[in-house]
């Protein structure tokens, strides 16, 4: 198939593991009209969001940064700047929702929903995966399904939306990134937002278990 030939899309890209695989994995099977990163107040947006535009510009892929200050500003996270500090264990319940920022992927993937229609793409691909089904309650196939009818009824183009990791876990998309030969120091997962991984909060002990499920050296460096 012609590159001129494979269907359209727009990659929501954060600059972390999973999307940053879901990027290159797309790259495969489409034509990336664009991604979209989203700077919504959090403490490690100012991590990812280099990582994301490096990317782009590696493979010659138009970036767009969304600003969505009023996130930071009225909603209630300890991801953001404006909210509690964040945990240092697991994910549990507690913890969980005090990380969860209310709705985000439903806002997001609106945003995606129309600047996708208007850049002519014909799909939004999402790297939400079967890990964060427990701790993220828009990021569940309950939620996704629905609201990938709502973008294709609500778009003239039917716009799709695409979850290739839907029922993946960490590891597996760890093991799909070192197929497409990711350096993964080049991502970021820390909520904290600091100079290195501080290798305690619920996302590094993630990102650590998801390099040792995976059978791949993590080369990430931890302050502990």
């Amino acid at each position: 198939m012609k590159p001129s030939d494979k269907r359209k899309v727009v990659v929501l890209l954060s600059g972390g593991i999973d999307s940053t695989t879901a990027f290159y994995d797309a790259s495969k099977s489409y034509r990336l009209c664009a991604a979209l990163s989203f700077d919504y107040g959090s403490r490690h947006n100012h991590r990812e969001l280099p990582f994301a535009k490096l990317h782009c510009r590696r493979n010659e892929v138009e970036h767009r940064i969304v600003n969505l200050g009023f996130v930071g500003e009225h909603f209630k996270s300890s991801l953001l700047k404006s909210g509690e500090p964040v945990p240092d264990h697991d994910y549990d319940e507690k913890s969980m929702r005090s990380t969860v920022v209310p709705f985000r992927n439903g806002i997001m993937l609106s945003i995606a929903a129309g600047f996708a229609a208007s850049c002519g793409a014909e799909g939004i691909v999402i790297a939400a995966h079967g890990g964060d089904h427990a701790i993220y309650p828009d990021c569940r196939e309950a939620f996704m399904a629905p609201m990938a009818r709502a973008i294709e009824a609500g778009t003239y183009e039917k716009i799709g939306l695409l979850r290739p990791f839907i029922n993946h876990s960490k590891a597996d998309i760890v093991r799909r990134g070192a197929e497409l030969g990711i350096d993964f120091a080049e991502t970021w997962s820390c909520y904290k937002g600091g100079e290195t991984h501080c290798g305690v909060c619920g996302t590094c002990r993630e990102r650590k278990k998801g390099f040792q499920s995976a059978g791949v050296e993590d080369p990430t460096l931890y302050c502990e």
